[in-house]
């Protein structure tokens, strides 16, 4: 193929994109953005951390646990990791806070390490802190204990 075909086929191309993208109505777009794309809202304030230290309920299936507590400041980098200092297996004993889970000390290969593996360091990649907000979007997730249950009740 030579060049002005091609180029000639990519302009046909994004035409009919541009005609698709310019054929939804505008009131049919389902967003969460409450003003016109070209109006930069001013933004809500920052919703205050819960600061319980209780266990959070999960809220879908493998869900990573909440962090229940504040943890403005902790230093997270190549050389502290502020979470382990609680949550290492060598500290619960004098934290009491939950250690971290097996899996973060094994490698892609499912091999034990001695220590915490390089792909599960960072923490906060994974767990957040459970902030004081509204929900923006419903949430109908039932844990699978209820469903067996309720399953068990209509076959009585």
């Amino acid at each position: 193929m030579n060049i002005i075909k091609i180029a000639s086929m990519l302009a046909v191309l994004g035409l009919s994109f541009a005609v698709l993208a310019t054929s939804v109505p505008e009131d049919q777009i389902d967003t969460l953005r409450l003003a016109p794309i070209n109006v930069e809202p001013t933004p809500p304030a920052m919703q205050k951390v819960l600061n319980t230290d209780l266990k959070q309920v999960r809220n879908y299936p493998m869900q990573p646990p909440l962090i229940p507590h504040k943890i403005d400041g902790y230093q997270l980098d190549l050389k502290v990791n502020k979470c382990m200092q609680c949550h290492a297996r060598t500290s619960t004993g004098h934290s009491q806070a939950p250690m971290v889970s097996v899996t973060h000390y094994m490698d892609r290969d499912n091999n034990f390490l001695a220590d915490l593996s390089p792909r599960r360091y960072n923490c906060t990649q994974c767990h957040v802190t459970q902030l004081d907000a509204k929900l923006l979007v419903e949430n109908d997730f039932v844990d699978i204990d209820k469903l067996i249950k309720a399953d068990a009740a209509t076959k009585k």
